[in-house]
């Protein structure tokens, strides 16, 4: 049978960007709202040639269509029209976490291959430091909305910048390579998800129809931009709907409803932590809200809040949500919606057989790589291949209940994850790292229920014989030095043994229980 065609087909983000330049022109599409600093606002038109603007100054520094550049910015305008300015000359933006420590950095940019770097004062010396490899490290003029000194070794941001008329012409190809984003495996290191353009007009697509977003609507950013669910749930799909973005540094309990009010927002994505937060707050009489966006639907805090939260599922590699509730009909509370168009979902057994209603099993999800999944995971051909069944489904180390009302129901992750205030951390990596100390034997990494953040790692250490007495404080250094603070191990504790499971592996889930109190005595 021959290749159906892309329904992109002749289309890149540089199609969406020119296209909403035109039609929604003096519209305004980004608000931004720092703690410190003037308010700015870039209508369509603007935004547009800001981007141009800098894509043509990429080139004019030698940067040509595929290679990669870091992007290491807290929330800031200048992190959107980097990633997309990337974009539309045709090079490959490599969002990485601000949070990353030193030894990140290094990996990221060494991994990634990067020519060169966007970052921001606060992160110029840490990016200098552990990558020097790259061409050059472009720094921008504040500290997202802060004054701030740019080092004198580092170029300015704002010479980034040429005229868009220089721009080489290159084909719109929806399959060319888009972005970078790394993600936490169960592996010692992330590993780096490659989006297409075409990936990205999907996300912005999908998302955009999955949450009704409408050219009137005012969309309030401040989850991490170099996220998926800022990314493309809010950005992108924003840009597709033709309507505004407003922008925070972080997120604020205290700033949220007074810019919310002040701008009308109608739209906004929620974390538990977040809604916790504002649970505490006092709330406005009156907003503008329709709608919220968060892991589950309709929880309860919807009556107290007076907005309807649709609930979704999705991972960096699905681009978009792969499950999601309706915004038009009543969703079971507390789900994770339905299958999400354009997306097979199917939730099996250890058997591959599909689970009966009632029943938990693995959640896989078919789509396409290169539109409805990621392409591939950049440099490693073994993990892209290890991360699909023969059959094509992609494997996402999710367990799901299949609800006997036909929603959806998160029950577990499979693989060896943690949630640490809406971040996802592979206790592999820390144990990776914790494992390397001398005198440790054997470590094994847990997740502590927490009140904010979800859960937190805790880490179980069995110490070799004749070891140091200040293994624990070896063990926090040797964290503190190779992983981002969230990854950090809120507790570390000595053990003589380890609770064990089936072929003698360790039992997290006996370690979880004693953690959160459900369980008797130590490991």
């Amino acid at each position: 049978m021959p290749s159906a065609l892309n329904p992109f087909d002749k289309q890149d983000l540089r199609t969406l960007i020119d296209e909403r330049a035109i039609t929604r022109a003096n519209h305004p599409f980004m608000i931004w709202d720092p703690i410190e600093g003037a308010s700015e606002t870039w209508t369509y038109l603007q935004f547009r040639q800001a981007v141009s603007e800098f894509a043509a100054g990429l080139q004019a520094r030698g940067i040509e269509p595929g290679q990669r550049i870091l992007v290491h910015l807290d929330n800031c305008p200048e992190s959107i029209i980097a990633w997309l300015g990337c974009a539309y000359v045709g090079a490959v933006a490599v969002t990485t976490n601000a949070r990353s420590s030193a030894d990140e950095i290094a990996y990221f940019a060494n991994h990634s291959k990067a020519s060169a770097a966007i970052t921001q004062p606060k992160f110029a010396d840490l990016v200098h430091q552990n990558a020097p490899g790259l061409g050059w490290i472009a720094v921008t003029a504040t500290d997202n909305g802060a004054f701030a000194v740019i080092p004198e070794h580092h170029l300015s941001l704002g010479s980034i910048k040429a005229d868009p008329a220089s721009i080489r012409t290159r084909p719109h190809d929806p399959m060319a390579p888009f972005a970078i984003q790394y993600t936490s495996g169960t592996t010692a290191r992330p590993k780096a998800v490659l989006w297409t353009h075409g990936n990205g007009l999907w996300g912005a697509r999908s998302a955009a129809t999955n949450e009704d977003l409408r050219a009137e609507d005012v969309h309030l950013v401040y989850l991490p931009l170099f996220h998926t669910n800022a990314q493309v749930y809010s950005v992108l799909a924003t840009f597709w709907a033709g309507g505004t973005v407003v922008l925070m540094p972080k997120f604020s309990a205290s700033r949220f409803w007074p810019i919310s009010l002040k701008y009308q927002c109608t739209w906004t994505s929620m974390v538990p932590f977040c809604l916790r937060a504002l649970m505490e707050q006092p709330k406005p009489q009156k907003h503008f809200y329709r709608l919220w966006g968060n892991a589950v639907c309709e929880p309860p805090t919807d009556s107290y809040f007076g907005v309807k939260t649709i609930g979704w599922w999705g991972m960096t590699e699905t681009i978009t949500h792969g499950t999601v509730g309706s915004v038009h009909s009543k969703n079971a509370p507390m789900s994770m919606g339905r299958s999400a168009p354009g997306y097979g979902i199917h939730i099996l057994d250890d058997q591959g057989n599909p689970v009966a209603p009632g029943e938990v099993g693995d959640l896989f999800i078919e789509g396409i790589p290169g539109l409805s999944l990621f392409l591939e995971y950049a440099f490693d051909p073994i993990a892209t291949a290890k991360a699909f069944r023969p059959d094509g489904l992609f494997i996402t180390g999710d367990r799901v209940r299949r609800g006997s009302d036909g929603f959806l129901y998160f029950a577990d992750r499979s693989k060896d994850m943690l949630k640490v205030g809406g971040e996802n951390v592979a206790a592999s990596e820390i144990e990776s790292v914790i494992a390397g100390v001398p005198g440790v034997k054997e470590v094994a990494i847990a997740a502590m229920k927490h009140p904010m953040l979800d859960e937190v790692p805790v880490a179980f250490i069995i110490p070799a014989e004749g070891h140091e007495p200040d293994i624990l404080e070896k063990a926090a250094a040797a964290c503190k030095q190779a992983l981002a603070g969230f990854k950090q191990p809120h507790e570390f504790r000595l053990v003589d043994s380890l609770p064990r499971a089936t072929l003698e592996k360790v039992s997290k889930a006996a370690l979880r229980a004693i953690l959160n109190g459900e369980g008797d005595g130590n490991p």
